[in-house]
């Protein structure tokens, strides 16, 4: 069986129930919640702290506290939320291993490794263990710099909820939604994850062993292959097949699954994301020259380091050689450096650089001549050595909090700087929505190098999947654009599709187990052909079964029973083993049958047709035979030598093994 336990395709958290092994496959946390709420400023924000609190239009609602109105939206003011992963749907504590992808669908960790029971062992590569850390602390520490003194709850009672205005009216399982975890939790959680490296082959309990393949989204990435002896199920999430820095998708260890689970696919088929680099470039270029500040909200890990490689190339011929890129993050100098370790994770040509010795990104350059510089917060050594106008990267993404949410309050109110945003997760215009009204430009260059449909369709058409399982979203194009057909999978057969709370059968066609045969068992055995080239044995044996392994082994013999002069008690008896009868094989055709009972003199014959064979009555000796395609039943009573020689008849038509 297979649990979605995740609403959104490209954050999953999903549990396949395969072989007697509970797995699940990541734990991606939807910060996507996080965008209901008033941003968490640095720096006090008398703008932020003079929005008017939210009174419904009769009064009848009065939720100033929690609530707070910013051009014509509500926001609730207290720490943001996430939405976790489903809990109810089966019992976490029974999952025996997490399965990890990539850095970005395992930040629900702690959540289901701290609170649920669970006493399994989590799988990821290096670069996804440390990277996924730093993504983990640097979160942590947004939250606890900006304390909160009250938790709103009261707006999530369904029927005040009801009468809130939009979005917030229609914000889903809002009770399930949670704040953020503690370093403690983040320590804990990832003290279980025991590392791997791409091809590996970890055995689970004998039963299934899981390999992770490289899947060429970011450092570390990782397809995973699940498979017993007669079954195999692929998992592919958060793949890419364009150049950047990490190694290539290893795609032909994918082919001969019988089921293939595909998820994280791009959240923008429509961007091309060298086209986007291009305008990201431009945009940024130009608003330099006007003497304007570029703001990039972004992720302390990832298309980060091709955003700088790509400004790398670009500033000189620019002119931007003497503009100052600042890195803004509590952990941009770890991700900087860890970028260049992890040299045995990036592509052939970055790879080939480490020997030179040179580094693989040009950032360390970057570095080295002061163009790139890189800042815990936003406090100390940056707000002495800031100046302006500059490009600064910095977190997070939602503009919910981080240092990003002080550069919108300082920059927003010039139309001379702009806001660029690349990364896809959030909604800019949602993002944007409690700084309004904004006079900065925005600009979106989505990029995201996950697979787009028509590179799937490609893909799938090599390595060819018995069956497909997607969510639900990308059985449809997409809302915005209910006529672009294009931009959905279209698959024979068609995909089995899931959506948060589903629960699927997986189709796989072979019902088989291995089982070995010790060499003496092997050696006792006398084949008989029962028809040309097709040869049977029987065999009695003792079946052994241990960490799903099975062994047949030769029934043991009696020991024998050294003579004793005391007088003999029955238990001591070793239980007597006695030869299996023989197996009968073959068919009791009708017409023949009857001309033997006749030939034996017997020759009142009723002959009835059943669904299932024949059912013949002997009318003078009152006796039944039925006749099915694997059975015989003799029914006569108080005749044994009758039954005895009807049994012989029967026998004559059939083979013994």
């Amino acid at each position: 069986n297979y649990y979605c336990l995740s609403g959104h395709p490209t954050l999953p958290c999903n549990v396949l129930k395969f072989k007697s092994t509970t797995i699940m496959l990541d734990c991606g946390l939807d910060t996507t919640a996080a965008l209901y709420f008033l941003p968490l400023p640095l720096v006090h924000s008398p703008r932020l702290s003079k929005l008017p609190g939210w009174v419904s239009k009769d009064g009848a609602i009065n939720l100033e506290k929690e609530l707070k109105e910013c051009s014509g939206r509500v926001f609730v003011d207290s720490q943001p939320e996430f939405c976790l992963p489903e809990k109810e749907l089966l019992d976490l504590s029974t999952i025996d291993v997490i399965l990890i992808s990539n850095y970005h669908c395992m930040m629900a960790l702690p959540y289901i490794t701290e609170h649920t029971g669970f006493t399994g062992t989590v799988y990821a590569t290096e670069p996804t263990l440390q990277i996924g850390r730093l993504l983990m602390e640097e979160l942590v520490t947004f939250m606890e710099r900006v304390p909160k003194a009250q938790a709103a709850t009261c707006w999530k009672n369904k029927e005040i909820q009801r009468l809130l205005p939009g979005p917030l009216k229609d914000a889903v399982d809002v009770w399930s939604w949670r704040k953020c975890y503690s370093v403690q939790e983040v320590n804990s959680a990832l003290s279980k994850v025991q590392l791997v490296g791409y091809s590996q082959k970890v055995e689970l309990f004998g039963a299934v062993q899981v390999t992770p393949l490289s899947s060429g989204y970011s450092l570390g990435s990782s397809n995973w292959i699940i498979q017993s002896h007669y079954e195999k199920v692929s998992y592919v999430s958060g793949s890419s097949l364009l150049t950047t820095h990490p190694q290539p998708m290893e795609q032909s260890s994918l082919k001969n699954s019988d089921v293939l689970i595909l998820t994280g696919l791009t959240q923008i088929p429509t961007a091309n994301p060298d086209g986007m680099l291009g305008e990201f470039c431009s945009n940024l270029s130009m608003t330099i020259r006007a003497g304007g500040n570029v703001l990039v909200p972004c992720y302390s890990s990832g298309v980060i380091y091709d955003l700088l490689e790509c400004l790398y190339q670009f500033m000189d011929s620019a002119n931007l050689g003497s503009t100052p890129f600042y890195f803004i993050s509590p952990v941009a100098n770890s991700s900087l450096e860890f970028s260049q370790i992890f040299a045995e994770w990036l592509c052939q040509n970055k790879q080939s650089k480490v020997y030179l010795p040179e580094p693989p990104f040009p950032h360390a350059e970057l570095i080295q001549t002061n163009k790139l510089k890189h800042y815990p917060s936003i406090h100390g050594d940056f707000s002495s050595e800031f100046r302006q106008p500059c490009v600064v990267f910095t977190g997070h993404p939602s503009l919910r909090f981080g240092d990003v949410v002080h550069f919108m309050e300082l920059w927003g109110k010039s139309s001379l700087n702009t806001i660029i945003f690349t990364e896809p997760d959030f909604s800019y215009l949602d993002a944007l929505a409690p700084y309004q009204p904004l006079a900065m430009k925005c600009v979106y260059c989505p990029i995201d190098t996950r697979l787009n449909f028509h590179q799937v369709s490609k893909l799938l058409k090599d390595i060819q999947p018995l069956h497909v399982v997607c969510p639900e979203p990308y059985t449809q194009p997409p809302p915005a654009q209910p006529h672009r057909s294009d931009l959905m999978l279209e698959l024979q057969p068609p995909p089995m599709s899931y959506r948060r709370c589903s629960v699927l059968g997986l189709p796989f066609r072979r019902r088989y187990e291995r089982i070995h045969l010790l060499p003496e068992l092997a050696r006792s055995l006398v084949p008989s052909e029962i028809k040309a080239g097709v040869s049977v044995a029987t065999v009695s044996a003792v079946l052994q079964s241990k960490d799903n392994k099975h062994v047949l082994q030769p029934v043991p013999k009696p020991a024998p029973v050294p003579p004793s002069k005391k007088r003999k008690r029955v238990m001591e008896e070793p239980p007597e083993v006695l030869n299996p009868k023989p197996l009968l094989s073959g068919a009791v055709p009708l017409e023949p049958f009857l001309a033997m009972l006749h030939k034996n003199g017997i020759t009142e014959v009723k002959v009835e047709e059943t669904a299932d064979g024949h059912i013949l009555h002997l009318q003078t000796e009152d006796v039944l035979i039925q006749l099915e395609e694997d059975a015989t039943h003799i029914i006569c009573d108080h005749n044994e030598p009758l039954r005895t020689a009807l049994r012989d008849l029967v026998l004559r038509f059939l083979q013994k093994l």
